[in-house]
Order: C-alpha cells, then structure tokens, then sequence
C-alpha cells in the first residue's frame, strides 16, 4: 500500500562540482546509507571481478560468525605447511610463518588493513576446516544480504578464472550490513594505518585514510584482470558515504577518483532534516490483530540530500505490504518512508511500528470485520 503527501523544500545555494570522468572510474556508486539515498551511479549493476575487496565478505563472515559464538578473536589457529607453501609471499602478505599459531584477532587486523593474503586462507581453513566450506559461507551471507550478482570462489580475491564477481551495487549492501550490524568490530579492525605481524610493518594502501576527513576505510583491491578497484566510506556530522570505484586504470587514478568521488558527495547536495527520531511519520492498516492500524515512526533523525540550487516540494509516500498482518513487536520494521527527490533516486527509510500489535481474539476479529464491512 502506499500513502503520499509532500514536503517543503526550501531554496538552497548552488554549486557545480564535477565527478570523476568515465575513462577514470568506468563503474562508480556513491550512496549516502544515512539517507538510503544513491548520489551518483554509473554501471552499478554491471559485474566486475573485485580482486581484493572480496576479503570484505571474509571480515563480514567473520564478525557474524562472532557474534554467533562461532569464532573468538582471542582463540589461535595453526599454519600449516602445505598452506604456507601454497601462500608464502605471494601477493599482499602477512608472511606468516609454517607452524606459527596466530590469534584471530591478528589475523582481522592482517586481512582488514594490509590485504592479507595467508591470513585469509588460515583464518578459513582454521574456523570452516577448509577453504571450500569457508566460501559456501561466504556465499550463504551474500544471499542473506541480497546481494543478488556476486559470488565467491576464494576467501581472499585470488584470481579464480573469473568465478568470482560482484557488483557495485552489492558492495554497498555489504558496507551497510558490515557498518550497521557490527559497528564495534567495524570500529575495531578496519581502517587502521598499517599493521606488524612478526616485526615487519606494512602501511594500509587505502587512498582516503589520513587524507581526507571522516575516511576510516574500507577495501581497495587490483589484479591485471580486474583494475584498481575500491570500496570506500567517510563520515561527517552523522552522514556517512560509502563509495565504489571499479575499473580505474592506475593506483593512481583509483585515488584521484576515490577522493574526487567523496568531496563531491558532501559538497554537491544540501542535507535536510524532514523528521526527528521516533517521530510520528503516518499509520499503516492491520489485518488479524487487536487494533485496526498502527502508529509509524522513525528510528533515528531522517535526513534527504537535494540538490543544491533546487526549491520546490518533495513527494513522500509510506510503502508497505498490507494490510500488516499481526502479530508484530514496537520497534519492527513494517514499513518504507520513500521520499522522492527531483533528478534523484528516491531515498528509502525504514519504518517501525510504534506499538505492538497482538492477534486478535474472537470478539475483536468480528468486531474488527463488521467495522471493516461498514467502512
């Protein structure tokens, strides 16, 4: 069901900076998460081999998997010979020793911020038993998020022939899932400086941190195949972007590109503030419950970009399946508050049901369907 009405739009001042030109970035997204609003996209569903920033799904399993009880950053595993044969210094490298034991924690730290190639394959065999059974749950997490185009066939981003692939758009979600669900952890183990492992110092070859403001990582990648690619976020004063570039044809360009793509995204819209956190936004029809409709409201403040220059009014609309059928919790979202900004995709914010709302007995159910006849 959808219920539309419109919003105020107030005149804003105007700038006309520029994006990075398609020979630079050939695949580039830049999303800001806090509005659930894309600020620039080009060939965002097309795939693309990711290389390095494939090890981004490996840290997300991980942390899932500690949250589920499953690893412990403080537990160690083993290398073994036969792995350190096959990844002694080859590619970016913690160089891990045969029969070093190294904690989990290390071996995050190794795989966030200086693209750990061993660290990744030990960190698999260690936890699943075998790489294999590491990358079905790999895969298994990429469907829990959506990310409908992508696939992984190693733990690390090893060229594999070209069976693993991604999509800007899929990367975002997999930003947002790693951000929002585990934000302790993404605090923790991503965007550091560089990392030691065994006395030898390696810097983070992320582009933005320590050079741009609010930058705090997430992934570059490149092999000969795939190009210079990055997966990119900055925060500032509650807004948080987060960039993809695929295809770039130098390391760089990739930077160039990276910053390019980030001082856009915060100078070329103006941030407006539509609702306050839990504010009231609308109701949604009940089927099968105790009342005939609940209360919306928002979880946090709800922020939109537009355009500077542009005036007018916004059009928003609440989406949801409904009737809702109960029972469901206060707190659940329920519903989508889709506000439409010209010359824009709309932005998308979730919706929670202010109440609870328990199924209804026999007395409510037929006097919820006679009133439902008479209206």
């Amino acid at each position: 069901m959808l219920a539309a009405f419109a919003l105020a739009l107030p005149a804003a001042a105007q700038v006309r900076p520029a994006v990075p030109s398609e020979g630079d970035a050939p695949i580039a997204l830049l999303v800001d998460i806090s509005s659930g609003q894309v600020l620039y996209s080009r060939e965002a569903n097309r795939r693309f081999v990711p290389a390095s920033i494939t090890k981004v799904m490996t840290l997300y399993h991980a942390f899932e998997l500690i949250e589920e009880g499953k690893l412990d950053p403080a537990q160690t595993f083993k290398m073994t010979d036969a792995t350190w044969r096959e990844w002694a210094g080859e590619g970016s490298t913690m160089w891990i020793n045969a029969g070093d034991r190294v904690q989990v924690d290390s071996l995050l730290m190794g795989i966030a911020n200086i693209s750990a190639n061993d660290g990744s394959v030990m960190l698999a065999e260690g936890q699943a038993g075998s790489v294999d059974s590491w990358v079905e749950g790999m895969n298994q997490r990429a469907r829990g998020l959506r990310m409908t185009d992508s696939w992984f066939g190693t733990p690390n981003g090893w060229p594999d022939e070209g069976r693993t692939f991604t999509t800007a758009t899929d990367l975002v979600r997999l930003a947002e899932a790693m951000i929002s669900r585990h934000p302790r952890k993404f605090a923790r183990y991503v965007g550091k400086p560089g990392f030691a492992y065994n006395g030898i110092e390696q810097p983070n070859r992320d582009p933005l941190i320590g050079r741009l403001r609010g930058a705090d990582g997430i992934k570059t990648g490149y092999t000969n195949e795939s190009g210079f690619g990055y997966l990119g976020t900055v925060s500032r004063g509650g807004q948080r972007l987060v960039l993809v570039i695929a295809g770039a044809p130098r390391n760089a360009v990739r930077a160039r590109a990276a910053r390019a793509f980030a001082e856009w995204g915060f100078a070329a819209f103006e941030r407006k503030r539509l609702f306050g956190e839990s504010e009231i936004v609308g109701s949604a029809r009940v089927q099968g419950g105790d009342a005939r409709s609940v209360a919306l409201r928002t979880e946090r403040n709800v922020y939109v970009n537009v355009p500077r220059g542009r005036s007018g009014e916004l059009l928003a609309s609440i989406s949801y399946d409904g009737p809702l059928r109960a029972p469901f919790l206060a707190g659940e979202q329920v519903a989508t508050l889709v506000v439409e900004v010209p010359d824009m995709e709309p932005a998308r914010i979730p919706l929670v049901a202010a109440e609870t709302v328990t199924e209804a007995g026999f007395i409510s159910r037929v006097i919820n369907g006679i009133a439902g006849w008479l209206t």
